[in-house]
C-alpha cells in the first residue's frame, strides 16, 4: 500500500477499504449494519494506514461527539469538584469524555454567560451544576436540540437531580434542638444579588421551620448571610461569639466550610467544642472527619451518577426522558463530637 505524508483521515480508510464514511465509523466504532468480512476489512486498512479515529470524523458520521459538556460555576469549591470528578467517572466508564465550561469570574458569587460558541457541535449533552440559568440561556439549549440534567439545581420543564436542602438543614436543626439547644444561630443564609441563592435559601426555611415548630423563636440577627467561605464565615462567628451573655450556644452551618469557619471562630475565643457550644454543618466534607464534625451527608458520587445516567437515557435512540423528573437523593445525619447539650 502506497505510503503517504501526514496523518491519515478517515477518508483515506474509507477509499482504501472502498466503502463510504459512513461504514468505516460504523465499523471502526462496532456499530450493527456492516458485515463482519467488510469490518475486518475496514480493520486492516486502518491498521495499515496507522489510523487513529477523530472525534470530528465520527461526529460527521455518527452526528455524535462523545462528548458531554459540564457547566460549572465555581469548580475550585469541594462541592463543584466533587460532583465534576463523579459525573467524569461515570461518562468514562461509558464511552463519553468531558468538556468542563468553567464559568466562575474574579467577582465574587458572579458567573460568565453561556454562549452559542461553546456548545455549538462540540457537546451531545449538557449536565449544569448548580447554576440558575438565564431565559437566553435556556432558549439557546432549546435551539442547539441539547439536552440538559441539571444538578442541585431545578431547572424549568428539565430533568434534575439534587437533594431535599430544606430537608437537609432540618435535620441538623432537629439534632441540635433533641440535644437541648434553645439559643441557636444559622450561618449560611444567601448574599443579596448572589448567582447561587436556592440551595442557602432553602437550608435557612429549612432552620426557621424547625425552630418554630419547636416553639423556639427565630431571632434574625442570629440568621446570618455568607459568602459560603470558611474566612467569612469565621469573621460572622466571631462577632456573634464576642459577648459571653449573649452569644449562642449552638451554629447551624449551611455546609461544612463555613462550619469550619466558625469551629475556628470558637477556638480563638478559647471556647471549647462542644462543651461551650455545638457546630453542625451539611455536607460531609472530606475534611468533616479530621474536625471531627458532626454533620448530614450528602452523596456526590450518587448523584454525579444519576445525573449520568439521566443524560444518556435522553441521548439513547428513541431515548425518552421525562422532562421534569426530579431525582431526589437521601441524606444522612453523621453525629462526631462537635455537638452535645448546652453548657
Amino acid at each position: 500500500m502506497t505510503e503517504r505524508s501526514g496523518p491519515s483521515t478517515i477518508v483515506d480508510v474509507a477509499a482504501a477499504a472502498g466503502v463510504s464514511v459512513a461504514t468505516v465509523s460504523r465499523a471502526l466504532r462496532g456499530l450493527d449494519r456492516v458485515s463482519p468480512a467488510t469490518r475486518e476489512r475496514i480493520r486492516k486498512v486502518a491498521e495499515e494506514l496507522h489510523y487513529v479515529a477523530s472525534p470530528t470524523a465520527t461526529s460527521l458520521a455518527s452526528g455524535q461527539t462523545q462528548i458531554i459538556g459540564v457547566v460549572v460555576p465555581f469548580p475550585s469549591r469541594w462541592y463543584f469538584a466533587g460532583i465534576v470528578s463523579s459525573i467524569g467517572k461515570a461518562l468514562r466508564a461509558r464511552g463519553y469524555q468531558v468538556l468542563l465550561f468553567d464559568l466562575e469570574r474574579d467577582v465574587f458569587d458572579a458567573r460568565l454567560t453561556l454562549t452559542r460558541s461553546m456548545l455549538w457541535k462540540r457537546v451531545d449533552g449538557v449536565i449544569s451544576i448548580n447554576i440558575p440559568m438565564t431565559e437566553d440561556e435556556l432558549d439557546l439549549l432549546g435551539g442547539l436540540h441539547v439536552p440538559i440534567i441539571s444538578v442541585g439545581y431545578r431547572l424549568p420543564g428539565r430533568a434534575s437531580v439534587g437533594i431535599d436542602d430544606a430537608a437537609a438543614a432540618r435535620t441538623a436543626t432537629e439534632h441540635i434542638v433533641e440535644l437541648g439547644h434553645r439559643d441557636i444561630a444559622f450561618i449560611g443564609a444567601g448574599m443579596a444579588g448572589a448567582a447561587l441563592i436556592q440551595t442557602p435559601m432553602s437550608r435557612a426555611d429549612g432552620f426557621r421551620t424547625v425552630l418554630r415548630e419547636h416553639g423556639i423563636p427565630v431571632r434574625e440577627d442570629w440568621v446570618l448571610r455568607t459568602d459560603w467561605t470558611a474566612e467569612h464565615s469565621r469573621e460572622l462567628a466571631l462577632g456573634l461569639l464576642a459577648d459571653p451573655e449573649q452569644r449562642p450556644t449552638a451554629f447551624v452551618c449551611g455546609s461544612d466550610e463555613i462550619a469550619f469557619g466558625v469551629h475556628m471562630a470558637a477556638r480563638e475565643h478559647d471556647l471549647r467544642i462542644p462543651h461551650d457550644v455545638s457546630i453542625i454543618g451539611i455536607d460531609d466534607h472530606y475534611l468533616a472527619g479530621v474536625f471531627a464534625l458532626t454533620t448530614v451527608r450528602q452523596d456526590l458520587t450518587a448523584q454525579g451518577e444519576a445525573a449520568v445516567t439521566q443524560l444518556l437515557a435522553e441521548l439513547a435512540p428513541n431515548g425518552t426522558t421525562a422532562r421534569d423528573e426530579q431525582v431526589v437523593l437521601p441524606t444522612e445525619l453523621i453525629v462526631r463530637s462537635s455537638t452535645a447539650p448546652p453548657p
